[in-house]
C-alpha cells in the first residue's frame, strides 16, 4: 500500500510508557524511512564501556569539585587522555557508581557526541527526550545543526495491560531470548527453548517498579512531549496494545497515524 508520506525525514522520536510496545513501532520507521536506531541504552553503554575499558584506577572524586566536574583540560590531564568519549564515559559512571540518576546536563552531553557521529540526522530517538530540559536542548540543538525532528510516535497503552505483559515477561541470562508466560512461554520446565538456560524475571520487573516507571513517566515525560508540541513538532498517537498483533496490523496502525499529520 502507498501511504501519503514523505519520502525522506530528518528524524523522529518514539516515546511511550516503559512496556508500552515502542520497539515494534520503532522497527517500522526504520524500514519504512531507512532511519537508523539511536537508543540511549545504546549510548550509555558505549560511553561507559570505553571508561571501563581505559581501566583507570583512581577514586574519581578527584573530578568532582563539590558543585560539578573540574574542568575538561584538568580532567583530561588527570586521565592522561583527550579522548572526549571516555572522558564523557567518566562523568556517566561517576553517578552511575554511586547509583544516582544521571543528571540531564550529562545525558545531553552524551546524547549530543552519539547524535554527532549519525551527522545529526537519520535517526528514529528511542528513551530521549524524556524531561523537559532534554526536548529544549534537543530542539536548540536540531536547529544549530539545520536539521529537524519531522514529528514523534507516541505508542499509547494502558498501566494495567502494560503491568500484566511485563510482570509476566521472563528473559534467558544465557541469550537474551525475552519470553512471556502467557503468548510466548519457556519450556515447562522454565528453561530457555534455545539454550536451555532457566530464564529470570529482570530485577525491575516487578509490579511496584513498574508503576514507579509509570508514574515517572507520566511527571517528566508528558511534559516535555508537550513541549515538542508546542513548538511545532507533531505527535502521532499510535496503539500499543492491537487485538490481533501481526506485523501488518502493527505497520499499518503507524503508517495511519502518521498519514495523518501530512
Amino acid at each position: 500500500m502507498d501511504w501519503n508520506v514523505p519520502d525522506e525525514l530528518s528524524n523522529v522520536i518514539v516515546t511511550g510508557k516503559s512496556g508500552a510496545g515502542k520497539q515494534p513501532r520503532i522497527d517500522v520507521l526504520v524500514d519504512e524511512f531507512e532511519l537508523e536506531q539511536l537508543s540511549t541504552g545504546n549510548i550509555f553503554r558505549k560511553y561507559l564501556g570505553k571508561f571501563d575499558n581505559f581501566d583507570y584506577e583512581g577514586d574519581l572524586d578527584e573530578f568532582w569539585n563539590g558543585d560539578d566536574f573540574i574542568p575538561d583540560n584538568e580532567i583530561a590531564e588527570k586521565l592522561g587522555t583527550e579522548d572526549e568519549s571516555i572522558i564523557l564515559g567518566m562523568k556517566a559512571k561517576y553517578f552511575v557508581g554511586k547509583g544516582l540518576f544521571v543528571p540531564d546536563r550529562i545525558t545531553n552531553q552524551l546524547f549530543k557526541s552519539y547524535f554527532k557521529e549519525r551527522g545529526f540526522s537519520g535517526q528514529v530517538l528511542d528513551g530521549y527526550p524524556r524531561t523537559l530540559s532534554q526536548s529544549e536542548f534537543l530542539l536548540e540543538l536540531v536547529e544549530e545543526k539545520g536539521t529537524a525532528i519531522d514529528f514523534v510516535v507516541w505508542v499509547e497503552n494502558s498501566d494495567e495491560l502494560i503491568i500484566e505483559r511485563t510482570t509476566k515477561r521472563r528473559i534467558c541470562p544465557e541469550c537474551g531470548k525475552v519470553y512471556h508466560l502467557k503468548y510466548d512461554p519457556p519450556t515447562e520446565e522454565n528453561k530457555c527453548k534455545e539454550c536451555g538456560t532457566e530464564v529470570i524475571q529482570r530485577s525491575d520487573d516487578t509490579e511496584e517498579k513498574i508503576r514507579s516507571r509509570l508514574q515517572e513517566f507520566k511527571d517528566k515525560t508528558i511534559p516535555a512531549l508537550k513541549y515538542l508540541e508546542e513548538n511545532g513538532v507533531p505527535i502521532a498517537k499510535v496503539p500499543g496494545h492491537l487485538e490481533e498483533f501481526t506485523p501488518e496490523n502493527v505497520k499499518r496502525s503507524v503508517m495511519e497515524e502518521i498519514e495523518k499529520l501530512f
